[in-house]
């Protein structure tokens, strides 16, 4: 069952040097239950695409798509009555989200307070029990502590928990391993996925980091330049790389070349977000090129579930 359907999703925000192109085109389609991988270098749109869906996009910004529903809800219309009760965000610095001047079982108590209509002894034990159930120890006792009396790793903890509270069954989750240590950090992803598979709530997960998709995505959408480029289950995009980009990404990886050997870059620039694109986006950093790929838009490729954008023929290596 389709959860979120954005079909052409633009997000265009007025600045002095003309309008910036955030979002260009962005195609999503995510499954309830599952957990679906935004993949793309920094500056690619992946964190805009998640403020558009919250209603957050910049003052003055348009926001435009064909289609743009939440659970057959327009989101055009109803992200802010959705925001913080159905549609949560985790975001990537636990330490920024927390307020340091607040105890933890201040902080839950707000959000729970605002969700629900318990009295205070029931929010406690719903706290406790929220903060439990992301693996914390002594939760009780966290109660009563602030932020910087925890580790990072807690502080995630906290802030997924968090989200629960809001009683949200979407959550997306902006770099939520970026300001952890690997080890930490993939306790924070196990959790994640035992979350989706206890409650049945389903997760945007925005990332750079290929690992993270390895881990915990069924599927996943790798943007370019604001632009979705490929689009399918995280196992095929991992292992077949339809997109030159994907490719490209996947081939710059540390583990991707021999020991002692050079690491591959990706050579040039992603074009300025203020200047419209003549054919493909990746086509000035495209080594497979050809002549009508800059200036012909690229067809939309399928192979069952796997989705791509690109002239080179389907049946290509």
């Amino acid at each position: 069952m389709t959860l979120l359907d954005i079909q052409g999703l633009s997000v265009t925000i007025p600045s002095p040097a003309g309008p910036v192109q955030a979002v260009r085109r962005i195609d999503l389609n995510i499954a309830k239950g599952e957990i679906h991988g935004l993949i793309g270098e920094s500056g690619c749109g992946k964190t805009m695409t998640g403020m558009a869906l919250l209603g957050l996009a910049p003052a003055g910004a348009q926001v435009a798509a064909r289609v743009f529903q939440f659970d057959g809800i327009d989101l055009a219309k109803s992200a802010d009555a959705l925001r913080g009760r159905r549609i949560a965000l985790i975001s990537q610095d636990p330490a920024a989200a927390l307020n340091p001047v607040l105890t933890i079982g201040r902080q839950m108590d707000d959000v729970l307070r605002t969700h629900t209509l318990q009295p205070k002894a029931d929010r406690t034990a719903a706290a406790v029990a929220l903060l439990a159930a992301t693996g914390l120890p002594d939760a009780a006792k966290l109660l009563k502590r602030y932020p910087h009396q925890l580790s990072g790793g807690m502080q995630q903890r906290v802030v997924i928990a968090q989200a629960l509270a809001t009683g949200a069954d979407f959550l997306i989750a902006d770099e939520p391993t970026t300001a952890l240590d690997v080890t930490v950090g993939a306790q924070v992803l196990a959790l994640l996925r035992q979350l989706v598979a206890d409650r049945g709530l389903t997760v945007l997960m925005i990332t750079h980091d290929m690992d993270v998709v390895a881990a915990v995505c069924d599927r996943a959408t790798v943007l370019y330049a604001g632009l979705s480029v490929e689009t399918g289950p995280a196992s095929a995009i991992l292992t077949r790389p339809r997109h030159p980009y994907t490719a490209a990404l996947l081939a710059a990886l540390p583990d991707a070349a021999p020991h002692g050997q050079r690491l591959a870059a990706i050579d040039g620039q992603v074009p300025a977000s203020t200047k419209p694109i003549s054919g493909c986006a990746f086509s000035p950093r495209c080594p497979a090129a050809m002549t009508l790929c800059h200036t012909v838009p690229p067809p939309a490729r399928v192979r069952g579930d796997h989705r791509w954008a690109c002239h080179v023929a389907e049946d290509a290596p």
